[in-house]
């Protein structure tokens, strides 16, 4: 390519990036042309995706992954899709997953990323709030959106491939995707972003990976697409680079698939979610052949780093984020070690600061904030102008996390939501308690997370049974996972009498989360 689409400088010290960088936003600009139709038109063989999900090797090169895109926007607007409808994509890591959001952003259209875990209730939320009309699914997929109204389109649905397509007049403020969050403070919530999303996170994702972009960098991570830190730590920031990026959901994360995947696929950068890492020691495994590792979603402690410096050979680099501003702190071994206890530096772009209760920053523990004007901050929360207002403190978004900053490095304290870090999935506990509140045997649920060595955190349930109901966990369990999701059920149920409450009738979380504590060290041998 005629110019380095990175965003930063490998050759300046830390602060000498956070200096000199300014957005580039031109008045003009969409993800599409970002992630695949300017490679296309300087190298369109260069390979996009590598896909080895079913164990054999296919390189995808931008050319082909425009051209089924551009397959994917003519069946949309055969159903008169237009510019800023909301288009839904059910799909695990793909190349169709990838080409169907080019789709939507190249029309000016709303992409709306879905988990194929997701059962009845959690998918009829996120369509209903979001007002989608179509998804772009497959066969499984065809089978869980049927009870809706609504078009669903596979790969075999696409016409005869066009020979071109349009490119919606765009710009930084336009609407293009719509993530929902884990619900921590009632049901998920549609965090709206632009098309300056992506640019958002490229000095984030260049960072964490040690300068992503090098000569032979193969990216890929065990994290599924849907997510955030699937859709824009790794697949769109790696497209847009130049960088190939591996399709390969594991059935089951193991060690030996790990290794399989980064053997064929010839990986060298990967972004491993903590309880991946947890599994991955666990199992006492040795990687080779890597030159970066990137985790995010919580903290991994000492003990962790040191182990990943000797069992991968790298060292880990931690960086921290949400859905409403992504990749907004990063550790980077290239430019500064890291501090045991914090979790990075903020990323050139970003203001980071802890505020107290009135938005003034302090050097004390307060709400870890991020300051307005940052690329891959959200234009709001969809059709919530009060929750969006309630976001900000002031200029400063307020992250729900409480923190330190000392010389410039962050500490995690803790999250002043309730949400659960389980298996790399954060979880909202307040769409499990709804879900669990439709069951006729439930009078009265708390749901926090339970320390687990393993996966960082389960999800534990306290439930008080309706007065002559009868009801056994097991069933509880199997009426939340046939509605929400695989991975967000209560792995452990508790009955009680009754909850700790407020005043006011709100279950007392923190109770229940000390509890659970209590109960992990009982435990323990």
């Amino acid at each position: 390519m005629t110019v380095d689409p990175r965003t930063l400088a490998s050759g300046k010290d830390y602060d000498s990036l956070m200096a000199g960088f300014r957005w580039k936003l031109p008045s003009s600009l969409n993800m599409a042309t970002q992630v695949c139709d300017r490679w296309t038109a300087e190298d369109p063989e260069r390979t996009a995706i590598v896909d080895v999900s079913d164990a054999a090797r296919h390189d995808i090169s931008y050319a082909a992954l425009q051209a089924l895109s551009w397959g994917v926007q003519a069946a949309l607007e055969a159903r008169d899709v237009g510019r800023g409808d909301r288009v839904g994509i059910l799909l695990s890591q793909s190349p169709l997953l990838a080409a169907a959001h080019i789709a939507a952003w190249r029309m000016g259209a709303i992409s709306v990323p879905l988990f194929t875990l997701f059962q009845h209730d959690a998918l009829e939320n996120r369509l209903a709030d979001s007002g989608a009309r179509v998804v772009v699914t497959d066969e499984a997929g065809r089978a869980a959106v049927a009870p809706f109204d609504l078009v669903a389109l596979t790969e075999d649905d696409l016409p005869d491939r066009p020979e071109t397509c349009a490119t919606a007049e765009t710009g930084p403020e336009t609407p293009a995707v719509l993530i929902y969050t884990s619900g921590t403070t009632g049901k998920p919530k549609g965090a709206l972003h632009g098309h300056r999303v992506l640019t958002g996170h490229l000095p984030g994702v260049e960072m964490s990976h040690d300068f992503l972009g090098e000569p032979g960098d193969v990216l890929w991570t065990p994290a599924d697409w849907a997510w955030i830190g699937g859709l824009f730590d790794v697949l769109m920031p790696g497209l847009a680079l130049g960088v190939p990026v591996v399709a390969a959901r594991l059935a089951k994360f193991s060690a030996e698939g790990c290794a399989q995947i980064i053997a064929q696929a010839s990986v060298r950068n990967v972004f491993f979610p903590p309880t991946a890492l947890r599994m991955l020691k666990a199992e006492d495994a040795r990687i080779s052949g890597l030159r970066s590792v990137a985790s995010g979603g919580e903290p991994l402690g000492a003990e962790m780093l040191a182990w990943g410096k000797t069992a991968l050979g790298v060292t880990i680099n931690e960086f921290y984020g949400q859905t409403e501003c992504n990749m907004v702190a990063s550790s980077c071994a290239a430019k500064f070690p890291p501090r045991n206890g914090f979790l990075g530096r903020a990323v050139p772009g970003f203001e980071v600061a802890v505020v107290d209760a009135e938005g003034r920053e302090t050097d004390a523990e307060g709400d870890i904030a991020v300051h307005r004007g940052a690329a891959s901050m959200m234009l709001e929360y969809w059709q919530k102008p009060m929750e969006t207002r309630e976001k900000f403190r002031g200029d400063w978004l307020i992250t729900g996390d409480r923190g330190v900053i000392e010389d410039g490095f962050i500490r995690f304290v803790g999250r002043e939501d309730d949400v659960i870090n389980s298996g790399g999935y954060r979880i909202g506990p307040a769409e499990i308690e709804d879900c669990l509140l439709t069951h006729p045997a439930v009078a009265t649920v708390g749901v926090v997370g339970k320390p687990d060595p393993v996966r960082g955190e389960i999800v534990k349930a306290y439930v008080v049974r309706k007065a002559g109901a009868d009801v056994v966990a097991v069933e509880l369990q199997n009426w939340v996972r046939s509605r929400l999701a695989n991975y967000s059920y209560p792995r452990e149920i508790a009955f009680l009498k009754a909850l700790p409450m407020t005043v006011t009738g709100k279950v007392i979380r923190k109770d229940l989360k000390a509890r659970a504590v209590a109960e992990t060290a009982a435990d323990d041998p």
